[in-house]
Order: structure tokens, then C-alpha cells, then sequence
């Protein structure tokens, strides 16, 4: 090929390398748009969620009767989702880890036949699992009530799947070397797996930590397909059966905090990935852990 026609190929190829971050970001700033004026329009003064009348903290603690904190049922639902959350990444965090420290060392059918279980929930749409889980509580498991128990086990049910490919991806990064070089210094088995492998899976803990956190604080199929009534009612299911009634701007910051509460998980995160890194003599800074996040731990 000429010298003329590189140059000229070169051209649209340049145009189009600029193009794509212009598209990235306004795709962005598209998507970020409903959230900014969610956002402000809690901070509305008038009842109105579609008329801006004035700055005002009245429908988060000013209103006596309406406000997002003077609201009962309002933070029953912050208390209902922070432990919904909570428990379920305290639970499938451990188990997840053990499941993908097992599937990985299996070897043979029964290595490929575990890697697709543990994937099959990904897959499946999320309306289904609801529906089978509540069928499952109501007609084969009845002693587990519908509200928190069941809300729990599902979103454990759910999120484990997540788990298990984050820190599995990472242990395929790690590979066997530095555990069986732990065992030739005289470790056991238990001392390798403890002092040598649990912390180089940290980086892929954090990131399960925060996606199960954000995926359940979020979540409203499996809740509401799993819930009991106004007292199992998470912050999701309260917004959807509120939402085309005589909603106010309480509403909006309940979303809002909601909002909050997810990013306050990521930048959590974030700062532990990085201080990790730094630790231990590798690149931080946020673009470092971002990476560690949306790598899948790896």
C-alpha cells in the first residue's frame, strides 16, 4: 500500500477514535440526566416533582408529618434494606469464596459440570428466580416465612453465582504457584490457604462485597417477590408502589439516599482496593481499583 493511501486511511480512523469518546460521555451524561433531577428535585420546596418552587429541606426532615426522616414507614424501609443488604453479603461472602476456592480445584467432568451450575444463575432471568423462589417458600419450604428469612435466602440464592465467578477469575490470575511454593517452605495445607491465598484474594473479596451490597440495597424483583406485606417493604419495592400515586418530593429523597448509600459502597471500596495496592508495592489510585472492581477481582 502507498504512502498516499495510509494516509488517507488514516484519516477516518482518526475521526473515528475521537468520535467514540464523545459518544462514551454523552452516553453518560444521558444516563445521569433522570438521576440529577431526581436528586434536586428533593430539595424541592412545593409538593410538586415536576415544578421547581424553591431550595428547601422540607421533604427530608422539615415536613412533621411527610418527611423522609419524620416518615415511619419511610425508614422502616432504609432500616429494611440496609439489613437485607447487610446480612445477605455477610452471608454468600464467605460462602462464595469457599465454593470458588473448591470449584477451582476440581479437576476432570465434575470441574466443568460445578463451573456451569455456578453459572446458571447469571443467566437466568431474574422474574424467574423470584417466581420459582416464592413457589419454592410457599409450597415445598412453608416453615421459612415470607418477609425477611425468605428475602434473605433469595438474594443469597441469587447473589452467590456473582461471587463465585469474581473470586474464581481471580484465583485463575493467582494460579497454584504461590501456595505450592508455601507448601514446600513446610506450610500446611490450612497455614498456605490462610496466610498465602485468603490475602491475595482480598482485592476480589472487596469487589464481591461491593457488587453483592449495591445488587441487594437495589434489588426489587426477588424482595417483592418475597415479601410479606408494608413490614418486609425495602426501599426499591416502597419507590415502584409509590411512584404513580400522589408521590411527593420525600420520595425523591428517598431515592436520593438511596443513591447515596450505593456510592458510599463504591468509594468504600475503592479506597480499600487502593490502600491494598499501596500496600503491597503495586500501582493504587482510583483508576487501579476501578479495575480491580469491574475486572471481576482479577
Amino acid at each position: 500500500m502507498s504512502p498516499a493511501a495510509d494516509v488517507a486511511g488514516a484519516a477516518p480512523r482518526a475521526r473515528r477514535a475521537r468520535a467514540l469518546p464523545v459518544v462514551a460521555w454523552g452516553y453518560v451524561a444521558w444516563s445521569l440526566v433522570p438521576v440529577v433531577v431526581a436528586v434536586a428535585f428533593s430539595f424541592n420546596d412545593g409538593r410538586s416533582r415536576s415544578v421547581w418552587t424553591g431550595f428547601s429541606l422540607r421533604w427530608w426532615t422539615g415536613d412533621p408529618y411527610s418527611s423522609l426522616l419524620r416518615d415511619d414507614a419511610m425508614r422502616r424501609t432504609i432500616v429494611n434494606s440496609l439489613v437485607l443488604s447487610i446480612g445477605t453479603l455477610l452471608v454468600v461472602t464467605p460462602l462464595g469464596v469457599a465454593l470458588a476456592i473448591g470449584v477451582q480445584r476440581l479437576r476432570g467432568r465434575a470441574a466443568g459440570a460445578s463451573r456451569a451450575l455456578t453459572a446458571v444463575p447469571l443467566v437466568t432471568p431474574e422474574i424467574v428466580v423470584g417466581a420459582a423462589l416464592l413457589l419454592t417458600f410457599t409450597r415445598l419450604y412453608s416453615g421459612i416465612p415470607l418477609g425477611l428469612p425468605a428475602q434473605l435466602i433469595g438474594n443469597v440464592t441469587f447473589s452467590l453465582s456473582s461471587v463465585v465467578v469474581i473470586v474464581r477469575s481471580r484465583l485463575v490470575a493467582i494460579g497454584p504457584t504461590y501456595e505450592e511454593a508455601a507448601r514446600d517452605l513446610g506450610a500446611s495445607r490450612l497455614q498456605a490457604l490462610r496466610h498465602v491465598l485468603l490475602p491475595m484474594l482480598l482485592p476480589s473479596v472487596v469487589a464481591s462485597l461491593v457488587v453483592v451490597f449495591a445488587t441487594v440495597i437495589d434489588d426489587f424483583v426477588i424482595t417483592s417477590f418475597l415479601s410479606s406485606g408494608v413490614s418486609s417493604e425495602t426501599v426499591p419495592v416502597r419507590i415502584y408502589s409509590s411512584v404513580r400515586g400522589g408521590a411527593t418530593p420525600a420520595l425523591n429523597a428517598l431515592a436520593t439516599l438511596l443513591v447515596t448509600i450505593s456510592f458510599t459502597a463504591l468509594a468504600t471500596g475503592i479506597w480499600v482496593l487502593s490502600a491494598w495496592r499501596r500496600r503491597h508495592g503495586e500501582r493504587g489510585g482510583l483508576r487501579a481499583a476501578l479495575g480491580d472492581l469491574t475486572s471481576d477481582g482479577g
